[in-house]
């Protein structure tokens, strides 16, 4: 099962010589970031800095940096065993597209140790320790200033937690939080998220919005928080679904919220109707910086802790850092998911160098003509699959994760006027690509073997791929010990 907190991971990965503890002091203003990029980027151990310039309380980084780590924090050996759990629960039976999403979620929802459970305060010891009003001082929890034009300091793993003002239903997102002064955060809610509809609902109804925001969560519930679930599908129904139990939760002090009862760190908020301060810039993972933009201002009323608190945070930035092994655990456990919006899938990457959402290799059985392209625009109508800037469609038996092969196949298979389809539609928000932001053009790349009904005329049709004779290949491996090679 997966870890209940994240201390007890951490304890595991020390266990294992898979953390290091850096006594030394190190300053969160350009130094934390310089140390953790170089040691994420090299494949080396979770950080655990315990002498943070300004603040008492030690800083958990780079814990999610390789996939060995992710998978152990979430009680895994392979990320397929969520995808085959999940593929499990998708009947013949359930419907195709988003309503089949839905009712496999509330499948799972039947299942007693998933649904989170509540606790007592005294129970829950993110509750330990209880601030409020004027004790709050956000300048003693080490927020991050990582790249050299980054408008301040930030906060890059925080859990913030909103309700629909109308429906009720909770969304758990991660944002990024810009430290504005002692008791103000800024929320970096983008024009796609749900948070960010949240608080609009709430500003149309002239109502204030409650945010709680939890920092060092446990893994499944970290985890959860970067998955892109339809906006009615509760991210705590999913970690549990991830971590084999039911997640604590406990109420909040000061907001009508719930959060981890195992947290660390928990702020508490309400976000009134027009409260805007510039957020940014900000080195992003797209390796560039995002430009500084308004965006809510949230007071913090209330902090509570654990009473030797640490805190968790990322660097974030060019590929490849710690949302790698986050991403790919989104691949793979969606995967089956997405095959019931498009049941043409066999397979699907997204490369991380794409940032995950600017590029999807998609591979499947060719049935019938423009069948690739079919497929392109039903990727582009798939909830957040919208972002994706070029989609690659190979045929089945080209494996989508050997980026050399995919190569191969685009560079070698197609004739670009008559194989690449380019549309016009949404990028994220982040995108500094695009001519204006929010939308932009987009690519697909028909990479299949053409059929004569497609158009392809050649004598002969499509070539024969040059592959090994069969009993030849068979002998060799036969023999190969004779060969001294």
């Amino acid at each position: 099962m997966a870890y209940d907190d994240l201390r007890s991971l951490l304890r595991a990965l020390e266990r294992e010589g898979d953390l290091k503890r850096i006594k030394a002091e190190v300053d969160p203003y350009l130094e934390v970031g310089e140390i953790v990029d170089r040691v994420q980027k090299a494949g080396g151990p979770a950080l655990l800095f315990e002498n943070v310039r300004g603040s008492a309380m030690p800083l958990a980084m780079n814990v999610f940096g390789t996939d060995r780590r992710l998978l152990k924090s979430l009680g895994l050996t392979s990320y397929a065993e969520i995808s085959d759990r999940i593929g499990g629960l998708l009947k013949p039976e359930l419907p195709q597209g988003f309503v089949g999403v839905r009712e496999a979620f509330g499948k799972l929802g039947s299942m007693v140790h998933v649904p989170p459970k509540k606790v007592k305060s005294d129970n829950a010891p993110v509750q330990e320790v209880v601030l409020k009003g004027d004790e709050v001082d956000l300048d003693s929890l080490p927020a991050l200033f990582t790249w050299p034009e980054d408008g301040g300091s930030f906060f890059n793993l925080g859990l913030t937690h909103t309700k629909d003002p109308e429906s009720g239903i909770r969304n758990l997102g991660l944002y990024r939080l810009q430290r504005h002064d002692k008791r103000t955060i800024g929320m970096h809610w983008q024009i796609h998220k749900d948070s960010r509809n949240h608080y609009q609902v709430a500003a149309r109804k002239g109502e204030r919005l409650p945010v709680a925001i939890a920092f060092g969560c446990p893994p499944a519930v970290t985890y959860a928080s970067t998955a892109p679930l339809p906006g009615d599908i509760d991210e705590y129904l999913f970690a549990g679904f991830i971590a084999g139990k039911r997640i604590e939760m406990v109420d909040c002090k000061t907001v009508p919220l719930q959060v981890p009862a195992q947290a660390e760190v928990v702020l508490e908020g309400w976000l009134e109707p027009g409260e805007m301060l510039p957020e940014g810039p900000f080195g992003d993972h797209t390796g560039f910086y995002t430009p500084q933009e308004p965006f809510p201002a949230l007071t913090i009323d209330c902090v509570t802790m654990r009473r030797r608190p640490l805190l968790q945070s990322i660097v974030v930035g060019r590929p490849p850092t710690e949302d790698g092994p986050l991403g790919r655990a989104t691949e793979r456990f969606f995967l089956p998911l997405l095959k019931i919006i498009v049941p043409d899938i066999v397979d699907y990457h997204l490369p991380e160098a794409g940032g995950f959402h600017n590029c999807a290799i998609v591979a499947i059985d060719k049935k019938y003509p423009k069948h690739a392209q079919k497929v392109m625009h039903a990727v582009w109508g798939a909830h957040m699959m919208s972002l994706t800037k070029l989609i690659v469609v190979v045929d089945a038996d080209c494996d989508v994760h050997d980026l050399h092969e995919v190569a191969w196949r685009a560079f070698g298979n197609t004739d670009y006027s008559r194989d690449l389809t380019v549309v016009e539609g949404p990028v994220d928000h982040l995108d500094h690509a695009s001519y204006q932001q929010f939308w932009g053009g987009k690519a697909g790349i028909d990479a299949t073997r053409k059929w004569p009904e497609e158009g392809y005329t050649r004598d002969g049709g499509w070539p024969e791929m040059v592959v090994s004779d069969p009993d030849t290949a068979a002998k060799v491996d036969r023999r190969w010990k004779e060969y001294g090679l």
